[in-house]
């Protein structure tokens, strides 16, 4: 589990609008192929709705520019993705948290890769001391898609003093390194997250029309205070999570699984995509990329 005090650091959206040779570009895009909510507001983080184990794929993109990261060219990286709690309150409190998940619900993972449907993924892992982790070798200059399951729903972690409680949000974050010099992918390359929420099977589906017909009901200018549905979630930079030591850690290994012949899937370009896009999409409209620093930095009390 990670040190409950080194949190992660979300990137902060300045309310100025950057320079175009300030704009960081980031070499890789993480695409989640599922809706956004329909009732979150302009410049709040866009918030996902996931249904309990069902296949969600992952779009790993290579979005360097020509020369950007030459070492890479050629080579695999490792991605490590993992379910976290969104709310620091429940950050602090990780271990405990998700030790009392594993008492009431022995055997089970909170994070699982589907590897029959996963493309371009090599060597994917599992730690059994990692519930919430998996990782992956991938090559940039290949088409790969890694597709996640996600067992555990967001009411499990409210305390439930009474029947309708809100349930609490997730983050899906994905980490990228590179080898060092001794071959271990230890040099961090990029990370980005999103909010999320799991839902009991189809519960998803039903939150996420609930949030359609309410937003139908508004007038006009109170729907130009939310963001459309995307049909996609955009994974939003972020700082590192700052269980790096994990990286060089040894676990259990599934079967490597290094796919062969695959239909291809057409990928969105970024006019397509969520406001959350990063990259030269958040020089052209900074206004429309989530604040969610504010969101995460908030106690819930």
């Amino acid at each position: 589990m990670s040190d409950v005090l080194a949190l992660p650091i979300f990137k902060q959206e300045d309310s100025s609008l950057p320079s175009e040779n300030e704009t960081k570009h980031p070499p890789f895009q993480y695409v989640l192929c599922a809706a956004t909510s329909p009732a979150v507001k302009l410049h709040d983080e866009t918030l996902t709705y996931l249904n309990q184990g069902q296949s969600y794929e992952i779009r790993m993109l290579d979005n360097r520019k020509i020369g950007d990261l030459p070492e890479v060219s050629g080579k695999t990286v490792k991605s490590i993705i993992r379910v976290v709690f969104h709310d620091r309150r429940l950050q602090y409190t990780e271990h405990q948290q998700l030790e009392g998940w594993k008492w009431n619900r022995p055997g089970d993972r909170l994070l699982d890769l589907d590897i029959p449907l996963s493309v371009g993924i090599i060597d994917p892992r599992t730690n059994p001391a990692q519930l919430n982790t998996v990782e992956f070798l991938w090559d940039p200059s290949k088409r790969t898609s890694a597709f996640i399951q996600v067992h555990c729903i967001s009411t499990e972690f409210t305390p439930r003093k009474h029947g309708g409680e809100k349930g609490v949000p997730f983050r899906i974050q994905i980490d990228t390194f590179k080898e060092n010099e001794n071959g271990e992918y230890t040099d961090h390359l990029h990370s980005a997250s999103c909010q999320i929420k799991v839902f009991k099977p189809k519960g998803a589906d039903r939150k996420q029309k609930t949030d359609r017909e309410k937003m139908e009901k508004r007038t006009p200018q109170e729907k130009e205070k939310y963001q459309p549905s995307y049909e996609t979630t955009i994974l939003t930079e972020c700082s590192p999570w700052p269980d790096n030591a994990y990286v060089n850690n040894s676990p259990t290994t599934t079967p490597a699984f290094t796919p062969t012949q695959h239909s291809t899937y057409s990928v969105p370009d970024s006019n397509s995509s969520s406001p959350n896009h990063q990259g030269e999409v958040i020089a052209q409209g900074s206004g429309e990329v989530s604040c969610f620093c504010f969101l995460f930095f908030s106690i819930i009390l």
